[in-house]
C-alpha cells in the first residue's frame, strides 16, 4: 500500500467482524495472492456486545429504527466516510452480513443511492417484509450490483424457508443489471455457513477478474463466432467498469487468446494481438512474437525472420527468450535459403 501510492482498493465491510473479519480476510487474501480477485481493503465492525442494538427494525415496516436507524446511519454517514478520508478506495465496495445482519445490509440497498455494489448475505435472518422490499428494488437497479444469498440443509429451519423463498422471488426478476448467486450447502449448520459460503461469493463477484480458466476458453472462447481480440478486451473492459480497475491484460489470457488462433486457424488476429502486447507489455518480445506468428501465417516469410530477429535486444517474457527467437529465425532462413 505504501510502495505502489497510485493504486486504489475495493472496499470490504465485514459485518458481525467479531467472528467474520478472519474468514474473509483470509480468503480475500488468498484469492488476492492468485490475482482472481483485486487486492482489496477489508474493514470489520465488532458487534460482539450490541448485535441485538444494531440490528432492531419496526415490527411495522420492517425498517431500522432507534438504536437501529443509529447503526445505520453510523455505517453510511460516519464509518464509511472516514474511511474515503484515509485510504485509496475505488468505488466498489461489498457488504458482508451473516443471520440478523444479513438482513441488515439489504437496507443500504434500498437507498436511492445504495452505499455498496455488492451484498453477500449469508443464511439472513430476514424481517417480515424484506422479502417484498429486496426484489422490487432489484426489479429497479439501473446499474450493476452483485447479489449473493446463501442457507444450508442445516440452517435454522425459518432462515432456511425465508431464503428459499427470497430465491424464488429474485430468480424471477427480469433485470439484467443483477448479477446473482445462490448457493445451497449441503451439511453446515447455520454458524458454518460462511466458512463455505465466502468463498463461492467472491469467486462469483469477481468470476470476469479471473485469469481465463481451461473451463471459459474451452466453454466461450472456442465457441467464438467472433474475433477472440474483442472478447478480450471486452473482459477487461468489464473489469474495469465493474470495479474502476485498469487491470493489465495478464500473460495467461495472452496465451489463451495465442491457443485459440491457433486452434481455430484464425492467423490474422496475431496482428491484433500484436498491437495490444505492444501496449500491455512494451519493451518485451510479446509483440514481436505475435507480429512474426501473423507474417508467418500469412506468407510473407522474411519479415517474419525480421521480426524475430529484431526482438533479440528486448526483454524475455512469459518463455520467450532470446534463443527461442533466433531458433525460429533461423528455421526460416532454412526452410526459404535467405
Amino acid at each position: 500500500y505504501e510502495e505502489n501510492v497510485d493504486k486504489s482498493y475495493p472496499l470490504i465491510i465485514v459485518f458481525d467482524g467479531d467472528y467474520m473479519f478472519e474468514v474473509v480476510a483470509g480468503n480475500v487474501d488468498y484469492f488476492s495472492y492468485w490475482e482472481d480477485m483485486p487486492e482489496s481493503i477489508v474493514v470489520g465492525i465488532n458487534q460482539i456486545d450490541k448485535r441485538s442494538d444494531d440490528n432492531i427494525y419496526s415490527e411495522q415496516n420492517s425498517l431500522p429504527i432507534d438504536t437501529g436507524a443509529g447503526f445505520f446511519e453510523f455505517v453510511g454517514m460516519e464509518l464509511l466516510p472516514y474511511l474515503e478520508s484515509i485510504l485509496r478506495l475505488e468505488d466498489f465496495r461489498v457488504a458482508i452480513g451473516h443471520g440478523q445482519t444479513a438482513n441488515f445490509i439489504n437496507y443500504y440497498m434500498l437507498k436511492p443511492a445504495p452505499l455498496f455494489q455488492a451484498y453477500i448475505t449469508i443464511s439472513p435472518d430476514l424481517a417480515r417484509d424484506m422479502p417484498n422490499y429486496i426484489p422490487e428494488r432489484l426489479q429497479n437497479f439501473e446499474s450493476k450490483v452483485f447479489y449473493y444469498l446463501a442457507t444450508s440443509t442445516e440452517d435454522v429451519k425459518s432462515i432456511k424457508a425465508k431464503t428459499e423463498a427470497l430465491n424464488t422471488s429474485i430468480t424471477s426478476v427480469e433485470n439484467t443489471n443483477i448479477l446473482y448467486k445462490y448457493n445451497v450447502f449441503e451439511g453446515p449448520s447455520h454458524y458454518a455457513l460462511p466458512a463455505h459460503a465466502i468463498p463461492q461469493a467472491l469467486e462469483s463477484i469477481f468470476f470476469v477478474f479471473q485469469p481465463i480458466s481451461k473451463k471459459e476458453y474451452k466453454d466461450t472462447i472456442l465457441e467464438l463466432d467472433g474475433s477472440p481480440i474483442e472478447y478480450l478486451l471486452e473482459k477487461y473492459e468489464t473489469i474495469e467498469d465493474l470495479f474502476g480497475i485498469e487491470k493489465q491484460i495478464l500473460i495467461n489470457d495472452f496465451k489463451a487468446i495465442e491457443a485459440a488462433i491457433n486452434k481455430k486457424e484464425n492467423y490474422e488476429y496475431f496482428e491484433e494481438l500484436a498491437k495490444i502486447a505492444k501496449t500491455e507489455y512494451p519493451g518485451t518480445m510479446l509483440r514481436n512474437y505475435y507480429l512474426a506468428r501473423f507474417y508467418e501465417e500469412t506468407n510473407e516469410p522474411k519479415k517474419a525472420m525480421k521480426t524475430y530477429q529484431s526482438a533479440y535486444p528486448l526483454e524475455e517474457i512469459a518463455g520467450l527468450t532470446k534463443d527461442f527467437m533466433l531458433e525460429k529465425a533461423d528455421e526460416i532462413k532454412a526452410d526459404f535459403g535467405y
